[in-house]
């Protein structure tokens, strides 16, 4: 192969640049691994999920049908990177970094070899890998026993450090900011996607206030109103907002791959008695869960406790989804914590530094008194002895009624 189709090329382009963490905070991530990687005898970890190379690296990939990875040993780190993104992700990575070429579809796992030579043990994540994926490591690593990681990273990523918990409570000023955008766009004959777009803009803009340096990339908004409003993830739409329309207010500032939310039910110019009723149950609800997140507290027991106020309305069998997950590197198309979800299933006890939200929610169908989806939805972080909510866009009747234009 002759020198200018080669299949993997170092592109350092340009000089590193300070993402929202210290050097001292990343080397704390990857030092992580490399100990759970030395007492599991594990050589070098190959990392393939957009949220671990994201949190083990401070590089935030664009997928689009290519492949990424992130290999740890215990002297070195490098991110695989695809030849379409330049020197982008060098400059983004905690480490080095290596891009492949497309002159051979093979030359990602190419990369993978010779940042691997003599590994006997490699920590994979079997959560993150396909079947078709796995074949192709197999068969480019031949005598190379995969062990699972994928579980060991999501319990690192659950914990927060100062520097994560001072970056999520920014990111939750930026929701606060958000939602008001979307309260003053509000009106009767405005488009769902006109209130949303204010949202999107106004966070935008406060992000790269917030930073000398910004990656301004994924932020957005849903807006919901009338029967749109049943689904938590409902996309916007062009539907006009009407005179007594329940809504949604669904804010997500997403900076440098940490996502968090703000979701507010509000009406336009006037609820119903039974949309009242049913509001007020409801924020009775949050009110609830947020005195029960706090250190030693069960998932499982949060999700009881709130499911028993539901009952005593006869409105648990309307409620969709459980009333809260752990936030940090995660987004609506990547990364979850699951083993911090506050469902009947999950057992596991709340700790200071676990980041969490509140965020009951209740579906009355279309064609019953009071009909649409109630959502409220706080952030807290757990601290020593209780937990602090950083989510500051106020909540219930009281506020949230958008008077008529004048």
């Amino acid at each position: 192969m002759s020198n200018d189709m080669m299949r993997t090329v170092r592109w350092h382009n340009g000089e590193k640049v300070a993402g929202p963490f210290s050097d001292f905070e990343m080397d704390r991530r990857q030092q992580l691994l490399r100990d759970h990687m030395a007492e599991h005898d594990i050589d070098a970890s190959l990392l393939t999920s957009l949220h671990n190379i994201g949190y083990f690296s401070g590089f935030v990939f664009c997928y689009f049908g290519r492949r990424y990875g992130f290999v740890v040993d215990q002297e070195n780190a490098t991110s695989i990177t695809a030849a379409i993104d330049g020197g982008q992700p060098y400059r983004m990575t905690h480490g080095d970094n290596i891009t492949y070429t497309d002159w051979r579809k093979d030359n990602f796992w190419f990369a993978v070899q010779g940042l691997t030579a003599g590994v006997r043990r490699l920590g994979v994540e079997f959560d993150h890998m396909t079947l078709e994926t796995k074949a192709l490591l197999e068969a480019a690593l031949p005598d190379v026993e995969l062990v699972d990681i994928g579980v060991a990273t999501m319990w690192m990523r659950t914990i927060k450090s100062d520097e994560e918990i001072e970056h999520i409570t920014l990111a939750a000023s930026i929701a606060d900011i958000g939602g008001q955008a979307c309260y003053d766009a509000t009106a009767a004959g405005v488009p769902e996607h006109e209130v949303a777009l204010a949202s999107t803009q106004a966070m935008v803009r406060a992000i790269a206030d917030s930073f000398d340096f910004a990656e301004l990339m994924d932020t957005w908004t849903w807006f919901q109103s009338g029967i749109n409003t049943d689904g938590a993830h409902n996309p916007v739409t062009n539907k006009l907002i009407e005179s007594g329309d329940i809504l949604s207010l669904n804010c997500f500032p997403m900076i440098f791959g940490y996502y968090v939310a703000l979701e507010r039910t509000l009406f336009c110019e006037s609820a119903s008695d039974e949309h009242l009723r049913l509001w007020n149950i409801n924020c009775d609800v949050h009110r609830a869960g947020l005195e029960l997140i706090k250190p030693g507290a069960r998932c499982m027991d949060i999700a009881a406790e709130l499911n028993a106020v539901y009952r005593e309305h006869d409105l648990l069998q309307y409620r969709s989804f459980g009333y809260g997950h752990s936030f940090g590197v995660l987004s609506h198309y990547y990364g979850r914590e699951a083993g911090v979800e506050l469902r009947e299933d999950i057992e596991t006890e709340l700790v200071p530094g676990m980041v969490v939200s509140m965020e009951p929610m209740i579906m009355l169908p279309d064609g019953l008194p009071g009909a649409g989806g109630y959502r409220e939805h706080d952030i807290l972080v757990v601290t020593e002895d209780g937990a602090e909510n950083i989510t500051g866009f106020p909540f219930g009747p009281e506020h949230n009624i958008i008077p008529a234009s004048s």
